[in-house]
């Protein structure tokens, strides 16, 4: 193309560059004229929905502990929430069972919880998330349900700032928000997992905890992290 500076570029003939760049190229070329092809979004759009998953180190077959893992995912539901002022009304809770475990039995549940009102409070989406549990657990036979991943889901959220109080059941956010911003407050200090709630179980005690082996280390975060070089 001969291209050399942007003021080459500025210069093709966009048809024949899209055939080359796509459209993205075409598009570059008429913005450096000053044509806007997209709107600036200045202004994030509102999250609509959230979402903690996770899969499991070894597989969970009792009661128990797949409601301390909901609890743990509850509890980051609410600090995602909290983070953007965001509430939520209901959560949609599941589990089941890996597919790849053929000679296992097979379960895929799903349910969802309303709250009384919206809230980031994460005692409340705690409780709506071991509920959750609860109404769907089954005892297993001989063969117990070896569950590989669950979740937490939820939609339609609204600035706690906007939304409207229940009648019935509302729940205290002026003991609520102090509780969560003290504990945000510990976590960011002293690193996420520093103070949860005891049903979350303690962090470095869950043996469910998803395990990440292979992910890249922390260089830039972590100063534990950091590569050792020796001269």
């Amino acid at each position: 193309m001969g291209v050399e500076s942007v003021a080459d570029l500025r210069d093709l003939d966009p048809r024949p560059v899209r055939k080359g760049l796509t459209v993205v190229g075409e598009r570059i070329i008429h913005e450096l004229r000053g044509t806007t092809c997209l709107p600036l979004d200045l202004v994030p759009a509102r999250r609509k929905g959230c979402a903690v998953t996770r899969s499991f180190s070894s597989r969970i077959t009792d009661r128990a502990t797949l409601e301390e893992a909901v609890a743990a995912h509850a509890t980051r539901l609410g600090e995602k929430l909290r983070r953007e002022g965001l509430g939520t009304n209901h959560v949609s809770v599941f589990y089941h069972t890996s597919e790849h475990d053929r000679d296992d039995p097979q379960r895929s549940v799903s349910t969802t919880v309303s709250l009384p009102e919206h809230t980031s409070d994460t005692l409340a989406l705690i409780k709506a998330a071991r509920l959750g549990v609860a109404k769907t657990w089954r005892e297993a036979g001989e063969r117990p349900w070896r569950y590989s991943k669950a979740g937490i889901v939820t939609n339609d959220l609204a600035p706690l700032s906007h939304s409207p109080r229940a009648l019935i059941g509302a729940l205290d956010r002026e003991r609520s928000g102090p509780l969560m911003a003290a504990m945000d407050a510990c976590n960011a200090r002293w690193g996420r997992g520093a103070v949860v709630p005891a049903r979350a179980g303690l962090v470095e005690k869950r043996d469910w905890n998803t395990k990440f082996e292979m992910r890249t280390p922390h260089y830039t975060t972590r100063i534990t992290e950091l590569p050792v070089a020796h001269a």
